[in-house]
């Protein structure tokens, strides 16, 4: 089907008749037979899938994907394969976040955060083609420069690899140069804080009106997701019979089951439910209604109000009332109770939510487990002769009933609620 020839200085041609009974060439320039040969071979497929109407093979398809701007030139100028687009990187992303209505405005702004990083460094109107792997490392390394947290690092690197695995895949590059960036979120045990229970209340003291107080309550004894859980919630989602809220989550709401999630009135937050209810306009549909417009920052306020309490704000102010609740939980409740309550999974909250408290290492001192005492190892065999073991086990088993560690009975002035019986 096509045949190829050896011009003056080594160039060689391959020739062909198209599926319009034309004859045409392809220049290769200045290659080796062995080049020619396997480019004719290439060649003959394209014609072949041209004149039938058929796929290309994959092994064909995948070094069209991957052949130089030059020859897939050539290649489009005989009318073989598609002519390549350039398309920019600005364009690009801007048309793959307008596609994406499926996703949450939050999500949406992170993506903006990304492109913005990407349009920064590179330009509006870079082609993606020219961006290579070496591109994307210096990237990562300017927003490392630029100081941003290493998880920030990781999550911006995530969604400029899922950027370029989208373009792969309508084929506008051949690969993606953001494929071997470091993506995994680690779980960062340094910002965590354990919101103390007599922290909360002078907080809860501070805050403006009953609304706030709410607000506070369901984050740090409701475990909600702030704001998306909070806004949420509706008064038919309280029953206040049954004594349990119905918590409906947008964060995991694309999971099986995870729309909404059940958790127990709890005491400590049933007098902040009831005073917002007792306050509630007749036929009211939500119980948050005073901080709904999104420009009501709850974050910045509740720095405020931290301040205004006398205490310094803790690191991820929300997350860390969130954390600090499922912590106290898992004290009381077997975990796949509270991950249900709190609507995570087991591994999520032992990567990042769950802490290790300073009452944990009081209790651990206050009721030390009594150890034999250890044999001198200088002593002769008569001086250490060994122990009676079924005194010993005894010893053992009296001491491990006096150090019990799921329970506890010092834990704030109510203990942890439900008595009576959750991103």
């Amino acid at each position: 089907m096509a045949s190829i020839s050896r011009e003056s200085k080594g160039r060689r041609t391959i020739q062909f008749v198209g599926a319009d009974k034309k004859r045409r060439s392809i220049r290769l320039g200045k290659v080796s037979q062995r080049t020619a040969e396997a480019t004719k071979v290439r060649v003959e497929h394209l014609v072949a899938a041209r004149i039938t109407g058929h796929a290309l093979d994959d092994e064909t398809a995948r070094w069209v994907a991957n052949l130089d701007d030059v020859l897939r030139d050539k290649l489009s100028a005989v009318g073989l394969v598609p002519k390549r687009e350039a398309i920019t990187l600005a364009a690009f992303i801007d048309g793959y976040i307008a596609s994406r209505g499926d996703v949450k405005p939050a999500t949406a702004t992170v993506y903006g955060h990304t492109r913005r990083n990407l349009v920064e460094h590179f330009g509006a109107d870079k082609l993606l083609r020219d961006i290579t792997p070496g591109d994307a490392d210096e990237w990562r390394l300017s927003l490392v420069n630029a100081g941003l947290a290493d998880n920030t690092v990781r999550r911006r690197s995530g969604i400029a690899k899922q950027f370029f695995t989208v373009a792969v895949r309508r084929k506008l590059i051949s690969s993606n140069p953001f494929a071997d960036l470091v993506a995994v979120i680690k779980a960062n045990t340094s910002r965590l804080y354990f919101v103390r229970r007599d922290e909360a209340r002078k907080v809860l003291d501070a805050c403006p009106d009953a609304q706030w107080r709410l607000l506070f309550a369901l984050s740090r004894y409701g475990g909600l997701r702030c704001p998306s859980e909070h806004l949420a919630l509706r008064w038919g989602d309280v029953d206040w019979e049954r004594s349990r809220i119905t918590v409906r989550s947008a964060k995991t709401e694309h999971h099986v089951g995870g729309d909404k999630r059940e958790i127990p009135l709890y005491p400590e937050l049933l007098p902040y439910l009831r005073d917002v209810f007792e306050e509630a306009e007749p036929g009211a549909e939500y119980v948050i209604t005073r901080y709904r417009e999104s420009n009501a920052n709850l974050r910045t306020q509740l720095n405020r109000i931290i301040r205004r309490a006398g205490l310094e704000p803790w690191p991820k102010l929300f997350q860390n009332l969130r954390s600090t609740r499922e912590t106290e939980l898992a004290e009381e409740w077997p975990m796949h109770v509270v991950c249900r309550w709190m609507g995570n999974s087991q591994p999520v909250a032992t990567k990042h939510y769950l802490q290790v408290t300073d009452e944990h290492f009081e209790r651990a001192v206050q009721n030390p487990v009594q150890h034999p005492p250890v044999s001198d190892s200088t002593g002769s065999q008569d001086e250490d002769s060994p122990q009676d073991e079924s005194a010993f086990l005894g010893s053992e088993r009296g001491d491990a009933g006096e150090c019990d560690f799921g329970h506890s009975e010092e834990l704030g002035d109510t203990g942890l609620e439900p008595v009576t019986s959750a991103l």
